[in-house]
Formats: structure tokens, C-alpha cells, sequence
């Protein structure tokens, strides 16, 4: 190509790289702001977007996960839109380094998530399961998002009835939540048994492994626009030694 036409191509490529990294700085933003959002009025977001998001809210903490994505987002879109407009070797090396580690994660999590699906169940068992006993019955908003989870999905606590055994709710009322026994009352050990509704761990991956399919294409796009980053400002990374 003349110098004119690699001319023309960087500057395509920087204007692109531009208005790609704009769009993740602003998609940044939105996220940050909704889970700072959910951590201030959760109750809202549950009217809004229903039961879905209340089973969601129950295995990940979605205000802060979205304040985390929402930042690490504004970092990877100012570092790679700042750094194409400046022409900034060492913005565009960073953008490159912190799209690779998430790159990496990525993979890693992938990975681990489909080997050691029993390890993140014995995980959440260990975080969620003493807030069910502890919680549940006696904090208002806790125990109205796991009733519209528990109802909406057919569902009952983490793993099963069990998970409220010994806990605040059973001591008081003694019995188990009527989800546990397709709504019938009294939810008894012996009725809870014999109804054996799944837990919401079980019911959520399984719904999960149904839309796999989707998830697996979500995932591969996202990895192919993350090479194509990287690629880009390695592009224009070495590029610039020639300007």
C-alpha cells in the first residue's frame, strides 16, 4: 500500500477504535449507575424486572457485580478511546494488558465453571444457606425477594427443605415456607419430603443448561470482539513507530 492508503487505514481504524471504546465507556456508566441503583433501592428493581431478577439476586450480589463490571468497563473504555485520540503507546499497551488479563479470566472461569459446578454449589451452599437461617422471617425485603423467587421459579431455598432447618423462620413458625410444600400448609418435614421441590441452585442451572446454547454464543462473541481489540490497538500500538 502507498503511504497515502496506510494513512487512510490507520485513521479508519483509530476513528473506529474510537467509537468502539466510547460505546464500552457509556455501557459502563449505564451499568454502574443501575447497580448503584439496586444497592440503594433493590425493591424498585424488583418491580421492574420481576422474578428473574430476584432468583439472580439471590446467587450473585447484582448491585455490586454491576458497580464492578461497570468500572472495570469505564477503565477498559477511557484507557482504549483516550489512548486511540491521543495517540498514547502506553494507554493503548494498558488497554491491551487489562483486556488480556479479562481475556484470561474469562477463559479460566469458563473453564472451572464447567468442571467444577459441584465445588460452586458446595460454595454458594457455604455463603447462602446461613443467611436463609438467619434472615429469612426476620428481614423483611430478604424474605420477600426469596418468596418471589421461591414461588415464581418452584423453588425452595439453595438446595432444598432442608436449608431451613434450625433457622429463625422454622423456630418461630415451626415449619418450612409453603413453597416448600407446593404452597400447602402445614410445611411440615414430613409433607416437605414427600413434595421434594427442587432447590433454586438446581432449578436456575438447569435453566441455564437449557439456554447453553445461547450463553455458549453470548460468550463467543464477546471473546471475538475482545481479540478484535486487542488486535486493533496492537495495530495502532505499532503503527505509531512508523508515523
Amino acid at each position: 500500500l502507498s503511504p497515502g492508503a496506510k494513512m487512510g487505514c490507520f485513521t479508519f481504524i483509530k476513528v473506529m477504535m474510537i467509537l468502539f471504546n466510547l460505546a464500552i465507556f457509556l455501557s459502563g456508566g449505564t451499568l454502574l449507575g443501575v447497580g448503584i441503583w439496586v444497592k440503594v433501592d433493590g425493591e424498585s428493581f424488583l418491580n421492574i424486572f420481576g422474578a428473574l431478577s430476584s432468583s439472580i439476586l439471590q446467587v450473585v450480589n447484582v448491585g455490586y457485580l454491576f458497580i464492578v463490571i461497570g468500572a472495570i468497563l469505564l477503565v477498559i473504555g477511557f484507557l482504549g478511546c483516550y489512548g486511540a485520540q491521543k495517540e498514547s503507546k502506553c494507554l493503548l499497551m494498558m488497554f491491551f494488558s487489562v483486556v488480556l488479563i479479562i481475556f484470561i479470566a474469562e477463559v479460566a472461569a469458563a473453564v472451572l465453571a464447567l468442571v467444577f459446578t459441584g465445588l460452586a454449589e458446595t460454595l454458594l451452599t457455604g455463603l447462602v444457606t446461613p443467611l436463609l437461617k438467619e434472615k429469612y422471617g426476620s428481614d423483611d425485603e430478604f424474605t420477600k425477594i426469596w418468596n418471589i423467587t421461591m414461588t415464581e421459579v418452584h423453588c425452595c431455598g439453595l438446595n432444598n427443605y432442608t436449608d431451613f432447618n434450625n433457622s429463625y423462620f422454622y423456630e418461630t413458625h415451626g415449619s418450612y415456607p409453603v413453597q416448600c410444600c407446593d404452597m400447602k400448609e402445614p410445611c411440615n418435614s414430613t409433607l416437605a419430603a414427600q413434595s421434594a421441590v427442587e432447590g433454586c441452585f438446581k432449578q436456575i442451572l438447569e435453566e441455564i443448561r437449557t439456554n447453553a446454547g445461547v450463553a455458549g454464543g453470548v460468550a463467543a462473541g464477546i471473546a471475538a470482539l475482545e481479540i478484535a481489540a486487542m488486535a486493533v490497538s496492537m495495530y495502532l500500538y505499532c503503527r505509531l513507530d512508523e508515523k
